[in-house]
């Protein structure tokens, strides 16, 4: 009978249809909508975060491992050479070089993460390797490109992507050295995710701000800045302007903000409300933050309207449309 109950309950939420720019939410009878629940339950920012999920919403079902799965679902994107923001084919620093960084994180507070790496594909990978096989969190620049050859990565050719170079060109003509903020669309690429058991994981990486000083180094890799999992809690990350959601420790203060009681929501809205205060306004600034609690509800919140996220569940999958500040 048991099975049959699970059966019925999965069919149900199987027929459930999600729509772009919706966000699904069971209904009581009174017609209060209920907090939705989802386990699992894969999150990542933007739009390119559907294929990411596709893919780790397909390891979580071979595998059963959250982590393995947050980080096949990001590398995904690292190997997109459609995208600019993300992986080698990333647009570069201003010295024409591109440099990566990226962190992953487990509940059970495990974590590592490379940043200023150069010449290595998929540096979610070798962040797994700092968090699993070094005494360490972070490994960055040279060090952590050295430590990629000593556990067998291939180091590739220093060469821009045709797409990122012929940018990089026309960004020489007047070399404008100051952020260049996509308030609309893409950005790092952060997923978290929550398996069936109430295991949580989550991912981050990136190839950093367009034209950034050589050596600058954003959230994405710091814990607690660009990510931050505990399976007491939930799991947020970040995505935009680095340096602004660094100053608030986004990720953590979201987690904090749940442990409190906050919903994931409340939790996303007040961390944005605290980064504006602490950048002194909005100007040239966009941030994005995505979290879920161990209960599988979730939040997402942006700093300007055009933050969307990729969500993947049992009842179906959808790309969502942020609120925002602004």
């Amino acid at each position: 009978m048991s099975d049959r109950r699970k059966f019925l309950k999965n069919t149900i939420l199987s027929s459930v249809l999600i729509l772009p720019g919706t966000v699904s939410s069971a209904m009581s009878l009174n017609g209060f909508k209920k907090r939705e629940k989802h386990k699992p339950l894969i999150l990542s920012t933007w739009n390119h975060g559907m294929a990411a999920n596709d893919k780790a919403w397909e390891v979580l079902g071979e595998t059963g491992s959250i982590v393995d799965a947050v980080e096949k679902g990001v590398m995904v994107t690292e190997s997109d050479l459609k995208n600019l923001s993300v992986g080698l084919q990333g647009l570069p620093d201003r010295e024409g070089i591109v440099t990566l960084d990226a962190s992953i994180m487990k509940g059970d507070g495990s974590c590592g993460s490379v940043c200023f790496v150069r010449q290595v594909k998929h540096p979610i990978s070798l962040a797994r390797k700092v968090m699993e096989d070094t005494p360490h969190v972070m490994l960055a620049g040279e060090g952590a490109r050295q430590f990629a050859i000593q556990e067998g990565f291939p180091i590739e050719e220093e060469k821009m992507s045709p797409a990122a170079e012929k940018a990089y060109i026309k960004w020489k003509e007047k070399s404008e050295y100051k952020p260049i903020i996509n308030i609309e669309n893409h950005d790092t690429i952060g997923m978290i995710g929550l398996d069936e058991n109430g295991n949580l994981a989550g991912s981050c990486t990136t190839s950093g701000l367009a034209y950034k000083m050589h050596g600058r180094v954003g959230d994405s890799p710091i814990i607690g800045a660009g990510l931050y999992v505990d399976n007491e809690v939930g799991a947020a990350t970040a995505t935009g302007l680095g340096e602004s959601i660094i100053k608030v420790c986004g990720s953590f203060l979201i987690v904090e903000l749940m442990r409190q009681g906050r919903t994931p929501q409340e939790a996303c809205e007040e961390a944005v409300k605290r980064l504006i205060r602490k950048n002194k306004g909005i100007d040239g600034i966009q941030a994005g933050f995505l979290a879920m609690n161990k209960d599988g509800e979730h939040g997402a919140y942006a700093v300007h309207p055009g933050f969307n996220f990729a969500m993947h569940h049992k009842g179906g999958k959808a790309l969502v449309d942020s609120k925002s500040k602004f």
